[in-house]
C-alpha cells in the first residue's frame, strides 16, 4: 500500500480513495487517521480479490443501479456493496486478519 496527498480531492469532499495498489488521501492528517486507511485497506483487499477491472466495473454499475434504487448519489454510494462491508469493519482493525475471501458478498 502506497499512501499519497492529493489536496484537491477534499474540494469534492473526499477524504480517501483507493486505486491499488495506492491510497490517495485529501491531506496529511487523513494519513494518520486508522479508522480512514483501515476503510481503505479493505478496499484493497477487494480489488484484489477481483483483479481490479471487475472491481472496477461492479462498483460502477451498483453505483448506477443504486442511484435510480435510491435516488441520491451519496445513498447510492453508501448503498455499493463493497462500502458497506468498509464502513461496517472500518473501525474494526482487526477485521482483515479474519475476514474471509469476497467477505463483500455479505452485503450484496
Amino acid at each position: 500500500m502506497i499512501v499519497v496527498v492529493f489536496k484537491y480531492l477534499t474540494r469534492f469532499g473526499i477524504r480517501g480513495l483507493t486505486l491499488f495498489p495506492f491510497v490517495i488521501v485529501g491531506d496529511e492528517g487523513c494519513k494518520k487517521d486508522v479508522v480512514l486507511i483501515n476503510h481503505e485497506r479493505i478496499h484493497l483487499a477487494q480489488q484484489k480479490e477481483l483483479l481490479l477491472v471487475v472491481f472496477y466495473l461492479w462498483y460502477a454499475i451498483e453505483l448506477v443501479y443504486n442511484k435510480f434504487k435510491y435516488g441520491t448519489w451519496h445513498r447510492a454510494y453508501r448503498n455499493i456493496s463493497f462500502e458497506r462491508e468498509a464502513y461496517n469493519f472500518e473501525r474494526n482493525l482487526g477485521y482483515l486478519k479474519s475476514r474471509e475471501l469476497f467477505g463483500f458478498k455479505n452485503f450484496i
